[in-house]
């Protein structure tokens, strides 16, 4: 466990969007294609990937949490050269883009060209 209020290096990102799509064609995308595909890059820093839907399956939430900003860049880098970074609007829109922790200068000027939010690291607890 770690301590109260120790110094956090996490990235996490929240991506709210829109379902575009038929609901259930995005369900089986997100799932089947998009969750599989960054699964299998096995991103040493990554720590999860995971989609949250509305209880009427038209609004979607991706929150995806990483060791460091290294790791996000690493998830972001990946993202831009595959084939989900063309897919991925033709099935959602985003809405807004959250970045939580202590981000570093070139994952802040990344993002910022997605309109992110960005919020520093405080104080908590993550075991």
């Amino acid at each position: 466990m770690s301590k109260l209020n120790e110094k956090s290096n996490r990235i996490i990102f929240i991506i709210q969007c829109s379902v575009k799509c038929d609901p259930e064609e995005f369900q089986k995308w997100a799932r089947d294609r998009a969750s599989k595909y960054v699964y299998d890059l096995k991103e040493e820093n990554s720590i999860s990937y995971e989609w949250h839907l509305s209880a009427d399956n038209k609004e979607a939430t991706l929150v995806e949490s990483f060791v460091d900003s290294d790791g996000a860049m690493q998830r972001l880098s990946n993202h831009a050269a595959s084939p989900l970074a063309s897919e991925v609007f033709e099935v959602v829109d985003i809405k807004d883009v959250f970045c939580l922790g202590n981000a570093n200068q070139d994952l802040v000027e990344t993002l910022t060209a997605w309109d992110a939010k960005f919020q520093r690291h405080f104080c908590g607890y993550h075991k």
